[in-house]
């Protein structure tokens, strides 16, 4: 029986869950999220708890309890928190701009590469160097940030890309020798 299964997930006031047709839904105050449950899972909403249980064995019921736990406990806390993501822009005149409802990255190409902001997803951009994205929906706020990075992935020798902010770039030694050997 999976660990992370058993254990149950405290729904915070103004948070509801419903789970019917093997649909999972929890509503709260920043919005709604949906989430499709396949396998041998039922959840039950007791009081103030939400219980992910395992009705049968088999077909990979115990990977399953762990997982929609998990993903419930996730869809929890973005419908009362929130989900961000920060990422920094690192190179010699590099920045970045939002315009209307997409955000305009100059980062190193010969034109500006425009970024349109999925549905569901806010993109910000305090100062020209930082980009922060944010939403109720935790793995879309990451696939996004992740796209994001995509556009410019840091290098290791001077560290130029668009990186997360908590992101250590292992940086390498340039060319060393070479200079007067024959």
């Amino acid at each position: 029986m999976s660990r992370i299964g058993k254990l149950p997930v405290t729904l915070p006031a103004g948070v509801s869950v419903n789970f019917e047709n093997g649909l999972l839904t929890v509503k709260g105050s920043k919005g709604t999220l949906t989430q499709k449950v396949v396998g041998k899972i039922d959840i039950k909403v007791e009081g103030a708890e939400a219980l992910v249980v395992k009705t049968g064995e088999g077909d990979g019921a115990e990977a399953k309890h762990g997982l929609y736990r998990a993903l419930l406990q996730n869809m929890v806390t973005g419908v009362t928190e929130g989900y961000t993501k920060t990422l920094t822009v690192h190179g010699v005149g590099w920045k970045v701009a939002k315009q209307g409802g997409k955000i305009v990255l100059n980062v190193g190409f010969s034109h500006p590469v425009d970024f349109t902001e999925p549905a569901g997803i806010k993109i910000d951009c305090p100062t020209p160097n930082e980009i922060v994205v944010s939403g109720i929906d935790k793995t879309l706020v990451g696939q996004v940030a992740a796209d994001l990075r995509k556009i410019r992935v840091p290098e290791p020798y001077h560290g130029y890309g668009i990186a997360y902010k908590d992101e250590v770039i292992e940086r390498k030694e340039g060319k060393t020798g070479g200079k007067g050997k024959k």
